[in-house]
């Protein structure tokens, strides 16, 4: 097998040497150009790596900036409302409450809560959206047992709820008076509430 193995390497030698000049030479230019083309796809495939980078810097910018933007908006809003409810906080859902609290972190749980009206006897949770959508209305809902698990001291109070947002459509206010949450909004200069439907829980 070795003998015969050695007979075939020299016959494919010997075919090598008797190779035309031209068929080499046409081999050589195809590798060449092979190389060439290898190299050009290498560079191009360093350009979109490059490209597709400062494609994902230009988009992480932009959400910055678009987080950052709707960020101030919410803060604006928070800002808007505690202030308007603070001028006159005895008075609201029926109740007359003895203080009013901003962004109220939970202990328990990673929970904030835009506004708490206090008494002795019952809460006043408002959340706050610069422009609100129905589907805020379940995480209104649950900040009901939330509260209690962070501040088990009002286990015991009723809890009422209010959803304030600067923008107000009928879909989402119809929405909050069914679920019996108080309506507030801007008209104007002034805040509007609605709190006919509203329920203690």
């Amino acid at each position: 097998m070795y003998f015969c193995g050695k007979l075939k390497i020299k016959e494919i030698m010997e075919n090598m040497i008797n190779i035309p000049a031209a068929t080499a030479e046409s081999f050589w230019a195809a590798l060449q150009a092979l190389t060439e083309r290898q190299a050009e796809t290498d560079r191009q495939m360093k350009e979109t790596d490059r490209q597709m980078k400062e494609t994902d810097r230009k988009i992480d910018k932009v959400n910055s900036t678009v987080g950052s933007w709707s960020y101030n908006q919410g803060r604006f809003a928070e800002e808007y409302f505690f202030n308007s409810f603070e001028k006159d906080k005895q008075n609201f859902f029926g109740e007359k409450f003895d203080e009013i609290k901003k962004n109220l972190k939970g202990t328990e749980t990673d929970d904030e809560f835009d506004m708490v009206m206090l008494n002795g006897h019952s809460v006043g949770l408002v959340e706050v959206k610069f422009k609100a959508h129905e589907n805020d209305i379940p995480k209104v809902l649950k900040k009901v047992s939330t509260f209690k698990t962070n501040f088990p001291k009002y286990q015991n109070h009723k809890v009422y709820l209010g959803l304030a947002t600067m923008a107000f459509y009928p879909e989402l206010e119809e929405e909050c008076i069914r679920q019996g949450i108080a309506v507030i909004k801007q008209v104007g200069d002034t805040i509007v509430i609605n709190d006919k439907h509203l329920k203690a829980f």
